[in-house]
């Protein structure tokens, strides 16, 4: 758990992860029977947020930890934008200019369809949220990147964010028309659909072209809190 400012850079610390759910085209398709049955009959409008608190945040090289039930870890990767000033009320089209920068994160949750609820649970998990290097700059194009999650050397999975729900900055946009993001705030893009699994033994590297790879390995947790 970390106990010292978590420095994204020599000039800004980590201040809260966000991360977003119900942003790929793909999972809203796949889900809309359930969302138009009672008692919502509706997709959710606004975005739906959720935590990944200081507990769960990790750095590149991570070792984490995971109950022997289920016994294995969704991989959620994810790009995140990293706020670089105050950022209330903005417009989408300038969104990005509050944007200090992006970053790789691997948004670890145990396996679950729980979209109505906090999976507090199964997000929040100690270091369940490896991050990356920041990289600055307003000239890294999200929507035109491609993410490749390996385990133990081989290509599972692979994504692309030209299919969100809401762009970058649509997404930021929406968020700061009820909430203010401060310096150091990350906004997470969200899971992309059929993440891969991952189990202790096993060595994850997360790569995108323009941000790097965040590198963590899986194991077992041992025993349980007293």
């Amino acid at each position: 758990m970390q106990t010292q400012p978590f420095l994204l850079d020599d000039g800004l610390a980590l201040g809260t992860v966000y991360g977003t759910l119900l942003n790929q085209q793909a999972t809203v398709q796949r889900l809309s029977p359930q969302f138009d049955s009672a008692p919502y009959k509706a997709a959710p409008r606004a975005p739906v947020l959720y935590l990944k608190p200081r507990n769960t945040w990790a750095r590149d090289g991570a070792a984490v930890a995971v109950p022997a039930d289920p016994g294995e870890v969704r991989v959620d990767a994810s790009i995140g934008l990293v706020i670089g000033r105050s950022a209330t009320r903005v417009s989408e089209e300038s969104a990005l200019d509050h944007v200090a920068g992006w970053l790789i994160a691997s948004d670890l949750t145990l396996p679950h369809e729980n979209y109505y609820r906090p999976a507090i649970r199964q997000r929040c998990r100690d270091g369940f949220c490896p991050l990356g290097a920041l990289v600055r700059g307003t000239g890294f194009d999200a929507q035109a990147a491609t993410l490749t999650v390996s385990i133990n050397g081989e290509q599972v999975w692979q994504r692309g964010f030209a299919d969100l729900v809401r762009s970058p900055a649509r997404l930021l946009a929406d968020v700061t028309e009820f909430m203010t993001l401060s310096p150091g705030d990350v906004l997470l893009l969200g899971p992309g659909e059929g993440a891969p699994l991952a189990r202790p033994g096993d060595r994850v590297v997360i790569e995108v072209p323009g941000l790097g790879r965040l590198t963590h390995s899986v194991v077992a947790e041992q025993g349980a809190a007293a």
